[in-house]
C-alpha cells in the first residue's frame, strides 16, 4: 500500500507568501495529478501559533535564516509564517483538497518547531503519522511539496529511519538552499537509499 504525502503547499511558501520558495506555485499542478495513482493522500499543514520560537521576530537582535540553539539543537529563524487561521497559513487555493484521507498539523507547540511530518524538530516527539499510515498498512510513501531541503528532506529521512519504502519527486518539489542546504539535503537523502526522481 503506498501514500502520497504533500508537504506544505501553503500559501505562505508560494509566491508572495511570507517564506515564499522560489517557483513555489510550480509544485500544484504535478501534485494534483499524482494523486489518483495512490492508495492514500496525506496533506501537512504548518500551523503555527503567534510568536512561535522559530521565528526571528522573537529574538531580538536577530533576523530570518539566522540560526540559534535551542533546547532541542540548531534552529534556523524564519519570518513568521503560516500563522494558525491565517490566508498564509491555508493551502494554495489550487490544490486539490479533495482526495485528502487526513490533513496532518504540525508546529503548533510554540517552544518547538516541525519540520518532519512524522517527528517534531527534537527527533523524539512523534505527530502520529507513523501510527496512522501503519493502521492503514501502508509501506510506501512518495514525498512531495515545500520546502525539498527543509519539510520534505526532514519527512523523507524519518519516513525511511522508520522503515518505510520513500521516493522524492523532485519535479513535485522545490527548494529554499540555505548555505547549500540544497546540496546537503539530496546527498543525505541518497545515502539513507531514498530514491530520488
Amino acid at each position: 500500500m503506498s501514500a502520497l504525502i504533500v508537504i506544505d503547499v501553503q500559501n505562505d511558501f508560494c509566491s508572495g507568501g511570507a517564506l515564499a520558495v522560489p517557483d513555489g506555485d510550480a509544485v500544484v499542478a504535478p501534485i494534483n495529478e499524482l494523486m489518483s495513482g495512490f492508495d492514500a493522500v496525506i496533506l501537512t499543514q504548518d500551523w503555527h501559533p503567534a510568536g512561535h520560537s522559530s521565528f526571528a521576530s522573537q529574538h531580538p537582535g536577530k533576523e530570518p535564516l539566522d540560526s540559534i540553539e535551542m533546547p532541542y539543537g540548531p534552529q534556523v529563524l524564519w519570518p513568521d509564517h503560516c500563522i494558525q487561521g491565517t490566508r498564509g497559513a491555508a493551502f494554495h487555493p489550487a490544490l486539490n483538497l479533495d482526495p485528502a484521507d487526513l490533513i496532518l498539523r504540525k508546529g503548533y507547540r510554540r517552544d518547538i518547531d516541525s519540520y518532519s511530518a512524522f517527528f517534531e524538530n527534537d527527533h523524539a516527539t512523534p505527530t502520529g503519522l507513523d501510527g496512522y499510515l501503519r493502521s492503514r498498512g501502508i509501506d510506501t510513501v512518495t514525498l512531495t511539496g515545500l520546502a525539498y531541503d527543509f519539510c520534505v528532506f526532514y519527512s523523507a529521512i524519518d519516513a525511511a529511519r522508520l522503515g518505510y519504502d520513500v521516493t522524492v519527486l523532485s519535479a513535485a518539489t522545490r527548494g529554499i538552499d540555505v548555505g547549500g542546504s540544497l546540496a546537503a539535503a539530496r546527498s543525505a537523502m541518497q545515502e539513507a537509499g531514498i530514491e530520488l526522481i
